[in-house]
Order: structure tokens, then sequence, then C-alpha cells
């Protein structure tokens, strides 16, 4: 009878966590000997900064100092994990259907602009209600973008069969340029005041700002918002959507098998539009969640020459979370939580980008998640087939024994006697 712990190996879902772990630590450990490395060829840095660098390291935002930094630092890390949260499950929705969303950056763009075009131009200054309706409408504009700027790869794909990866590399670079001339054509929206160029003003000239509910409160000093609400809210509506209903089976279906999903009556080329329009739509909300802010600026006029980090980084969200959009939630916050430990590794000695190659690392090795859960699903089928070896070598045993014991009964010699001579009368 198999225990609670058998039970809980053989599921899938345990196995991917158990990969998405060996990932971190081995980028973990990976970095740590970096940084001891390194203090063999610095003089100003010891091995012993290089433990402390490591402890600094996985302190995350508890390695700030004060209570007042530490608070402010784990407010900035939660809100700094909102639109990565949405571009990871970005790109695990549209995984789920069989597809690479590597444009989740134009996607995260769109949003962008989307949203901006709405909050910079209608002024609610002094109007709070006002300016939350004007906030909805503004995340929803974008939202809308980026379903139509997702679903340009999705359509290419279903009715072309044109690789998604290819088509989305060129609307990424496309938004990138369509998003620096539109705001170029509008110098009303640039800060100009504050003698920064090619920086739009916030939305705290306009009054349309995402709401704080309080959060600006209970972690003082940071940029947490509404956002990182939103951005789990939709993480758990798609994790409800893929696994508790027939149109996010019919997804999973198509990414497991189109032709297998299209002979069940299935529309494949439906499911792979609608898919790649949700991913965008995801990524524009990160966008238009994380520049609706208050505090957060946009520097429109080199988005053609640098695409998003937040969009490209979802990617490993995505891996490390096996396309689960509960797990992307977690990953996400601890990528960014290992950010925020690097921000403090000069205390140690350290460049603060040493956390940025520890993350990249993790990415690195994230693609092998797929490798390290086939490795533990091989480990436990051996160490199922072992017993069973044994069962079956001792019941070959036991019938060996049971031949050899029956072959060399001795034979009783009634039966090797002769027939008696009234036996051979009657024959005769």
């Amino acid at each position: 009878m198999k225990t609670k712990f058998q039970s809980l190996r053989e599921k899938k879902g345990f196995q991917s966590v158990c990969a998405s772990v060996l990932c971190i630590l081995a980028g973990i450990l990976v970095g740590f000997v970096v940084m001891v490395l390194l203090s063999f060829f610095n003089d100003r840095i010891s091995i012993g900064d290089a433990f402390s660098g490591l402890l600094i390291l996985l302190g995350g935002p508890f390695s700030s100092g004060t209570a007042k930094y530490i608070i402010t630092n784990l407010g900035d890390m939660i809100f700094y994990a909102s639109p990565l949260i949405m571009t990871g499950v970005s790109v695990a929705i549209a995984y789920k259907t069989g597809l690479f969303n590597i444009g989740a950056a134009g996607q995260f763009l769109m949003g962008t602009m989307g949203a901006l075009l709405v909050a910079l131009n209608i002024n609610t200054t002094g109007q709070p209600f006002l300016g939350v309706l004007v906030w909805i409408l503004a995340v929803l504009v974008g939202a809308i973008f980026g379903m139509i700027w997702g679903a340009i790869p999705g359509f290419f794909k279903a009715f072309f069969n044109v690789n998604e990866v290819i088509v989305c590399i060129m609307t990424n670079w496309i938004a990138a340029n369509i998003v620096s001339w539109v705001f170029t054509a509008m110098p009303h929206l640039t800060n100009a005041g504050a003698g920064k160029s090619g920086y739009l003003i916030t939305t705290a000239a306009t009054g349309n700002g995402t709401p704080k509910i309080g959060l600006n409160v209970l972690f003082s000093g940071s940029y947490l918002d509404l956002g990182i609400v939103i951005a789990i809210l939709l993480a758990v509506v798609i994790f409800v959507m893929l696994s508790k209903t027939t149109f996010g089976y019919e997804l999973r279906a198509c990414g497991a098998n189109k032709y297998g999903a299209r002979y069940a009556g299935m529309n494949e080329k439906r499911n792979i539009i609608l898919s790649m329009a949700i991913a965008g739509g995801l990524a524009a909300v990160g966008g238009a969640i994380y520049y609706l802010n208050p505090g957060i600026e946009f520097k429109f006029d080199s988005a053609y020459g640098k695409l998003p980090d937040y969009g490209f980084n979802g990617i490993p969200a995505a891996l490390l979370g096996s396309s689960n959009p509960i797990a992307v939630i977690f990953v996400s916050l601890f990528i960014r939580y290992l950010s925020v430990g690097g921000d403090n590794l000069p205390s140690a000695g350290f460049n603060k980008y040493i956390a940025d190659i520890i993350i990249a690392l993790i990415i690195y090795f994230a693609g092998f998640s797929k490798l390290f859960s086939e490795l533990l699903q091989k480990r436990r089928k051996k160490a199922e087939a072992f017993p069973a070896a044994v069962k079956e070598m001792k019941a070959e045993e036991t019938s060996s024994q049971v031949t050899e014991t029956i072959t060399e009964a001795p034979v009783p010699e009634e039966i090797l006697k002769e027939p008696a001579e009234e036996e051979k009368g009657k024959e005769a």
C-alpha cells in the first residue's frame, strides 16, 4: 500500500515544484561560486564577504537595515512583481495552447500606450471618484490594445501556419516604434517642466493614478497600489478558466494535440487566436497597471531602441512556474525578492548586478526544468520497479523450489511394483 508521500511524489505538480526548486538552488549555488571566485581575484573582498553577500541576497528586503527601509523595500518588491506576474501568466496561457508568446514585450508597450493615452488626456484633479472611473477605462483600453496586438501572431499562426515566434519578434519592434512615434507627436504630454528629456508626465498630474487602497499606509514610502490585487485576481481567474471550464479544456487540448482537438470537433484556429489575444491582453494590463502609478515615469523617446525587460522576464517566470498561473505569482515575487537583495550587496563589497547574474543563472537553469522533472520521474519509476522486481524474483525462486521438491520426491514402491498375478490373469 502506498504512503501519502509516495502518492504525493507521483503527482505531476509535485514533480514540477521539485524541478523548479532544483533550478533555483542550482542558480544560487553557481552564483555563490562566482562570488567566491571574485573574492580570490579582488583584494578588497574576502571569502567571508562572499558568505555575507549570500546571506544578504537571501535576505532580500529584510537585509535593508532599519525597519523603515525594510517595509518600504518590501512594498516596492511587491509592486514591481505585479507587471511580472501579468507577463508571466501571459506566456503561460499561450504555452498551454501549444504557443510560445515571445511578443509580451510589444503587448506590454501597446497596453502602456493605450492606458496612458486615456489617463494623461483626461484631467480629473480634485475629483477622486471620476479619477477612479477614468483609471478603470484606461486599464480596459490598454487591455484591448494588447488583445488586438496579441491576436495578430495568433491569426497568422491559425490561418497561414506562420511561426508565432517570428511574428511576435516583428510585432515587438513595430509596437516600440509606434509608441515612440505616437507620443513624440503629443508634446503636451512631455514632462518638460522637470527638465527631463523624452519622459511623459505621470498620472499624478491628471489625478488618474492607480488607487492605493491604503497600501501606501501599510507599506509607507513604497509605490505599492491596487495593481498587485488586480494581477493576483487575474492570475487566479486564468487558473480557474484553464482547469475548470470547457473553454480552458479546449485550449489545453489544442496545445496537447491540435489535430486530435480538431477531430473531436474543436475549432483549433479560433482557440489559437483567442489564446494569443488573451495573452496579449494580460501582458498589456501589466504595462497599464505599472505606468498608471503616479510615481512611475515612461520614457517614450527610447522605446524603439530597447524593449521592456518585463516582456522577456515573464518567460522564465512561466517556465519556473511550469505554466501554472498560481505558481507564476510566487515565482515572480521570488525573482523580485532576489533583486531587492541584490540592491543591498554593495554593503558586502559586491556589485549589485551580482543579483542579476544569479537571476540570469536561475533563468538559464529554468530551461532545464523539464529535464529535472523527467529525471525525478525516472528515479521514481526506478524506485517503484525495484520492489516489483524483488517480488518477481522471490516468486520465481519459490516456484523453482516447489518444482525441485516435486521432482526430487521419492516415488512410492507400490507404484513401481509390477501388476499382481491376479491382474495379469485377468488381462490374459
